[in-house]
């Protein structure tokens, strides 16, 4: 199956499609899509807020989402105007090799989409076997005013525990939970990812206000929520991370 004129409104998809080989055919992305995209792909709007009269006059043979990053009213006009829609929601690593082989099947890119897969697969593996004995305990924090932390049914939750970690969080049922100052979180670390909140320097006094005297790392956003190719370099890097501070509750 191939598609000469595709939109993607996933940043990561984006990254992934150019990976795979098939940038030049896309011809429409969001502002937040930063890695991959072509300079003649037209801006269609924010994931959340895409203009979809721009993106149905482009004609697209097809236009990729996400269940979690794009409102379903925006995929339903979509699909209600006649354009072929693929839907991702990869909720585990697994996940994320899984759609790299199917995005692979939708743009006649099996070849290296499938060559990316395997590397995802072998990562997972990887990292499942260097992963300390006692997890390494985390709170991690996506968002602040209001505190939001990463829920347990995340992508991003799956590749940490996958690496060893643990989720202070598992309690919880929402993806990303309101959080509340003086809650006995029982963390060894507090990630502070760079996406979708940059967290700085001057939020770690907040943070610790937050989830009391506990270690703070700063980590990359892309590498722990954009799934695809770049999901084994997250898997390489949270797993190394996990082993240095395991070693140091160790220690």
């Amino acid at each position: 199956m191939s598609s000469d004129r595709i939109v993607s409104l996933v940043p990561s998809v984006t990254d992934t499609l150019a990976r795979v080989g098939v940038a030049d055919r896309v011809i429409g992305v969001t502002t937040y899509c930063t890695h991959g995209a072509p300079d003649a792909a037209e801006r269609v709007g924010g994931t959340k807020n895409p203009d979809v009269q721009r993106i149905i006059a482009l004609r697209p043979d097809l236009v990729i989402t996400n269940t979690e990053e794009n409102r379903p009213e925006d995929i339903q006009r979509l699909r209600d105007a006649g354009l072929t829609v693929e839907e991702t929601y990869p909720r585990t690593v697994a996940d994320a090799a899984k759609m790299t082989r199917r995005l692979g099947e939708l743009v006649d890119a099996t070849d290296v989409a499938t060559t990316l897969a395997d590397a995802v697969d072998a990562a997972i593996e990887e990292a499942r076997a260097a992963a300390p004995t006692t997890r390494v305990m985390s709170l991690t924090l996506v968002w602040r005013k209001p505190w939001m932390g990463l829920g347990p049914g995340t992508y991003a939750s799956d590749l940490l525990w996958t690496c060893g970690f643990g989720n202070v969080l598992s309690g919880y049922e929402a993806d990303y939970p309101k959080l509340e100052t003086g809650l006995a979180f029982g963390a060894d670390v507090v990630l502070l990812p760079s996406e979708p909140y940059v967290f700085e320097d001057k939020d770690l006094e907040p943070v610790r206000e937050l989830a009391g005297d506990v270690a703070t790392r700063f980590v990359d956003g892309e590498l722990l929520t954009w799934h695809g190719p770049r999901t084994a370099d997250g898997l390489r890097t949270f797993s190394a991370l996990a082993v240095e501070l395991a070693a140091g509750i160790a220690g």
